[in-house]
């Protein structure tokens, strides 16, 4: 029931970052619809397939209601939005937080090996905002130069491994995975926390 909780919450918050991202490209209804729907479900389809297990939304289609009332919420609320960009981004982490945790818990639960539990959680957590971006014609949020995104989530879905390692049960694993995973998102969102980037050499006079 937790996992299934994680879940349904990670499309929720996700579905609502992609209908806002459907509100900054102009689209209409349906075009709010499938963005919302591309980001809710993209990641959690990515996992599912991965693992041979069945598809999550082709099981329990009530997941596409949540996607499409998100959708629908956003397509009337988004005109009085302030910052737009401000509510996708801090939604957006919490869908991290809340996907990352969902992953981990599902593989875990199904046996796989660590490392195997780990990408499951980072796939699960960054795929679908990925899709989103990228459909939108955006920088996508995982590839900002520095920004801890995809480091966010192997940090979290890590520390879920490391506390289960250590005798934690798997509710309290997946709580400290999705805390962890918050906190280091959040800080590079409200703190500027970075990570280094490569830069090139410059070149030498000859």
């Amino acid at each position: 029931m937790t996992l299934v909780l994680l879940d349904y919450a990670s499309v929720l918050i996700f579905a609502l970052t992609g209908a806002l991202a459907a509100s900054r490209a102009q689209l209409d209804l349906i075009g709010f619809g499938f963005i919302a729907c591309l980001t809710a479900l993209g990641g959690g389809t990515l996992r599912d397939v991965f693992l041979d297990r069945p598809v999550f939304w082709i099981e329990n289609p009530t997941v596409l209601a949540i996607c499409l009332a998100a959708a629908l919420v956003v397509f009337f609320a988004a005109p009085f939005m302030e910052s737009r960009y401000t509510w996708l981004t801090w939604l957006d982490s919490f869908a991290l937080a809340v996907a990352v945790p969902a992953g981990v818990g599902i593989a875990f639960s199904l046996s796989h090996s660590i490392p195997v539990v780990i990408i499951m959680g980072m796939v699960t957590g960054t795929m679908g905002g990925l899709m989103r971006d990228v459909v939108c014609n955006e920088v996508p949020m995982v590839l900002k130069q520095g920004e801890l995104y995809v480091s966010a989530a192997f940090g979290g879905a890590a520390s879920g491994m490391t506390a289960i390692s250590l005798g934690a049960s798997l509710p309290v694993a997946l709580i400290i995975c999705a805390l962890l995973t918050w906190v280091l998102r959040s800080g590079s969102i409200f703190f500027g926390w970075r990570l280094p980037v490569y830069k090139s050499r410059p070149p030498k006079n000859k």
